[in-house]
């Protein structure tokens, strides 16, 4: 299982932004081959998918409250997965967690993204906090 770690956190007014950064730490080990979730816990509620950008095509998912705002992005040459999250809204307030799921040969490239139980993602980040608050 690869690790890995979320940054980018943080305590932001509405309206403003915020990168999250995913990164596999680890030497040796690179982002490119695995499909990645992005997905929050609000308090009170459970863990939900925010967006997932699959492995073998690069298509983005976004869940219907944040298309629109928020870009999920790759870049390979620095292992790291990345959510930009525009005109921030207090209901976005919650722990941001990434993780990595392999694609499973005997389904459709977009399958995890599309389909994909949070139990299909072997590999979780601890989470970052993110608040939006006036």
């Amino acid at each position: 299982q690869v690790q890995l770690v979320e940054s980018g956190g943080g305590l932001v007014q509405p309206g403003n932004s915020l990168r999250l950064s995913c990164e596999a730490p680890t030497s040796g080990f690179t982002l490119d081959h695995y499909t990645i979730g992005w997905f929050r816990q609000a308090p009170g509620k459970e863990r939900g998918g925010v967006s997932c950008i699959s492995a073998r095509t690069d298509s983005k998912y976004y869940t219907e409250s944040v298309k629109g705002r928020f870009t999920v992005s790759r870049d390979n040459t620095k292992k790291r997965v990345y959510l930009q999250m525009n005109n921030l809204k207090p209901e976005d307030t919650g722990v941001y967690y990434c993780a990595a799921g392999v694609p499973d040969p005997l389904y459709y490239d977009d399958y995890l993204c599309v389909e994909g139980r949070q139990r299909d993602f072997a590999s979780w980040g601890q989470g970052t906090q993110v608040t939006v608050s006036s």
